[in-house]
């Protein structure tokens, strides 16, 4: 009789197996959310919506782009920790939430490596210094000159405390001595919108973001973070030949999933993402808004993220950035 009972229960685990491989190469079975863990407009929930198209044609499923914007990014990565790891909610996660927070937070809802399962690096994009038109300046020579005459009257939004540019904002405050005050936002969407209004000064934000606002004569270039001018804007000089020589910043994009999530999922998704960089498209308008394609392997992006984490953890060691005014 206890054999019988055994068998059964081996037959049972079999099934259960059996069923659950089943759904895992069936997958997806419903559609898929992608989470952006900031308000819309910005350059992470831009390249969400971009590649959401295409990977819905990729995995016949519908793919939508959900904004849950707030605490620089922890709110809506600590959400899809908690999520079902079945591969049918994960994250286009950035830099703020994933490689600053551990960093600068103590009491961090989730754990940025042991949360999350790394599905692909999605694309990499340089700030640009942006300034509202009204002041009374050129270049960044005049924007430094201007608040080092004006100390504590210049206001630089974020994307909110501890994320990327606020950092590099005090960063940039650093090297060039002067004292500007921080305004944190839900996210770059936000910020912006009181950039163009006047109510903060100047920031350090996405080429993909500012780009279209500048073109329109809404905002003014006046650098950009990289060491060489880029493709697309030959005539906005660059930080480093303005005076500050290697001032390099930027952020990231890449896709995460609840860690749990299975592996055949996870690779699945991995060459949806690949296949999807390739369409056409996508790569048109990734050139147009400046963000370099960078998707790769789930390992490689986890390598990716532990440089990050360090880079930023050396930052930090090197300056306190000002506490939220």
């Amino acid at each position: 009789m206890i054999n019988k009972y055994i068998g059964l229960a081996l037959a049972g685990t079999a099934i259960f197996f059996s069923s659950a491989g089943h759904a895992q190469n069936n997958w997806p079975q419903e559609p898929i959310k992608i989470i952006v863990a900031y308000p819309p407009g910005g350059s992470t929930d831009t390249a969400a919506r971009l590649l959401a198209k295409e990977l819905s044609d990729e995995l016949g499923q519908s793919v939508v782009v959900e904004n849950r914007g707030g605490a620089g990014g922890t709110i809506g990565a600590a959400w899809v920790s908690r999520a079902k790891p079945d591969g049918h909610t994960i994250i286009m996660a950035a830099a703020p939430e994933v490689s600053i927070a551990p960093v600068v937070l103590e009491d961090l809802a989730f754990d940025a490596v042991e949360d999350f399962a790394p599905i692909s690096l999605v694309g990499k994009v340089p700030f640009l210094l942006a300034v509202n038109p009204q002041l009374p300046l050129e270049n960044l020579q005049e924007l430094v000159e201007y608040a080092k005459e004006n100390p504590g009257q210049l206001n630089y939004s974020s994307f909110g405390t501890n994320t990327s540019n606020h950092l590099v904002g005090e960063q940039f405050k650093l090297i060039t001595g002067i004292d500007t005050t921080h305004v944190p936002y839900k996210g770059s969407g936000p910020s912006i919108v009181d950039l163009i209004a006047g109510e903060v000064q100047y920031t350090f934000d996405t080429v993909t973001a500012t780009l279209p606002h500048v073109q329109e004569g809404r905002l003014k270039a006046l650098a950009t973070a990289t060491l060489e001018r880029l493709k697309n804007t030959p005539d906005i000089p660059t930080v480093s030949e303005s005076g500050w020589p290697g001032f390099v910043a930027g952020t990231w994009f890449g896709l995460l999933a609840p860690a749990g999530t299975p592996e055949p999922v996870i690779r699945k998704l991995n060459t949806a993402v690949h296949n999807a960089m390739q369409a056409q498209a996508l790569q048109t308008k990734f050139t147009e808004l400046d963000i370099i394609p960078a998707a790769g392997s789930p390992q490689e992006f986890a390598n990716f993220i532990s440089e990050e984490n360090q880079r930023w953890q050396t930052l930090m060691d090197n300056f306190e950035p000002d506490a939220e005014k």
